[in-house]
């Protein structure tokens, strides 16, 4: 697409006044999305949206702009535009030379859009005739199927010029159950970026009955009596508090903008047990936040931000990268073409250690034992964080028990990764969709089995 235009005239266009750096951004993306809910089909939706956004960093501000109309002219307006807000004779009469980068050939084995309409509804009706059946308990549930082939290509002033395929797909099911006056719900997605092969090795039987198990267990669950106890959080729970707690403060505007309790000053200090590495991974086969490229033509990287216990460094895009003279580490990342890149994380996680996980739990007289994480807020200044549990367990005499409801973890990110003691070697994978600045991005995040010694559960 864009190589039918004449870029080096559009990059002399946008830097007629100057600048530190910019870049095009060009996308097509075709998206489908079949939503179930209150027992019918209640949304059918697909389509393609394409479009181009131009950006031009000038210091420390960001001049931004898009458009649906796809040609030269358009292009070199926008530049034009937003090359007034330029100021500085730096860049001024620089000459581009860029050099092409062709994203690998995907693994993907069935792409979205060669998968028809009737077989993507199949899995949700699989799905529903499965509930129905399943327990009486069950008084509502929804299933969503969501997919998308993305094409990106990128040039940015740097001199890269990259083409990329993206392929993301998603199952969901959250299901509601009530017994007497008590009223529960239990949720499970699958996904990441991988085609319609996905459904390959994943049955949505299975997907429906975990959400459904859930939900009904947690009916007759007590609700446990609030304290500060130890804790174990399984592989299974989810990396949402390695994602909230220290994720978005890992990243790098956050740090500059004074908003992060990881200030700079503590890099190369022990932020955490010695025991936590924490890691990210933009590179890792089929996972939900893998990509080859970022959304500014750099290429994800594995990225250690913490390694036992070391803050070494933060997530950065090219902005941020330019005020703290570094290199961006991959993690420049956008909705769409509509939105200016920030950074993101992609895929985050705890590394695997060296304990076994029925160790962790035998090592526990009396706690919680933590199957699955819900939401929660973290104060990314203060690192205070709120985590609902959606399902979890007393531990009494080293062995898993009752379940329990209605309970949430309170407690200080800095202050619990330092606490932690027992890291598991196995770990763990959640998916979800990533809200920061009015964007959304599509992320996984992990952890092996964990034990907190100590920690508030309400």
């Amino acid at each position: 697409m864009l190589e039918k235009f004449n870029i080096e005239k559009i990059f002399k266009t946008l830097f007629s006044n100057g600048g530190d750096y910019g870049d095009i951004f060009f996308e097509t993306k075709d998206s489908s999305n079949i939503m179930f809910e209150n027992g019918k089909i209640e949304k059918v939706q697909s389509g393609v949206d394409s479009g181009v956004g131009i950006r031009l960093i000038v210091g420390d501000n960001t001049f931004y702009s898009f458009t649906t109309e796809l040609t030269e002219v358009s292009l070199i307006n926008l530049a034009s535009s937003l090359s007034k807000f330029a100021k500085q004779n730096k860049n001024k009469n620089k000459n581009f030379i860029f050099f092409e980068k062709q994203g690998l050939l995907s693994d993907t084995i069935k792409h979205p859009t060669t998968v028809s309409l009737n077989n993507k509804l199949d899995k949700i009706i699989t799905c529903k005739e499965f509930l129905e059946k399943y327990n009486k308990k069950i008084v509502q549930f929804k299933i969503n199927y969501a997919d998308s082939l993305q094409n990106v290509e990128i040039v940015n002033s740097n001199g890269n010029f990259v083409k990329d395929t993206r392929v993301q797909t998603i199952f969901l099911v959250q299901v509601v159950t009530m017994k007497d006056d008590i009223i529960q719900t239990g949720y499970e997605p699958v996904g990441g970026a991988q085609g319609f092969e996905m459904f390959d090795d994943i049955y949505v039987e299975n997907i429906a009955k975990i959400a459904a198990d859930r939900a009904i267990k947690n009916l007759d669950a007590k609700k446990i009596d609030g304290g500060t106890m130890p804790v174990v959080l399984s592989s299974d729970a989810g990396g949402t508090m390695i994602h909230e707690a220290i994720g978005h403060g890992l990243e790098a505007d956050i740090v500059n903008d004074d908003m992060s309790v990881y200030t700079k000053d503590k890099i190369g200090t022990l932020i955490a047990s010695e025991k936590i590495t924490v890691i990210d991974d933009g590179t890792i086969p089929f996972k939900r936040g893998t990509q080859q490229f970022d959304d500014e033509g750099n290429i994800c990287k594995k990225n250690i931000l913490v390694e036992n216990g070391i803050l070494k460094g933060y997530m950065y895009d090219v902005l941020n990268a330019l005020k703290d003279n570094c290199e961006p580490t991959g993690n420049g990342r956008r909705e769409s073409f509509r939105f200016k890149p920030i950074p993101r994380m992609t895929n985050t996680y705890i590394a695997p250690g060296n304990d076994l996980p029925e160790d962790i739990i035998k090592s526990v007289e009396k706690g919680l034992f933590v199957k699955k994480m819900g939401g929660g807020q973290v104060n990314t200044v203060t690192g205070d964080f709120v985590f609902e549990v959606s399902e979890g367990y007393e531990i009494k005499k080293g062995k898993i028990s009752e379940p329990v409801r209605d309970t949430t973890l309170i407690g200080n990110g800095p202050e619990i990764l330092k606490k932690i003691d027992m890291v598991g070697n196995d770990l763990g994978f959640g998916i979800g969709t990533c809200g920061k600045d009015g964007q959304g991005a599509p992320v996984s995040d992990a952890q092996p089995t964990l034990r907190i010694p100590e920690i508030v559960v309400g």
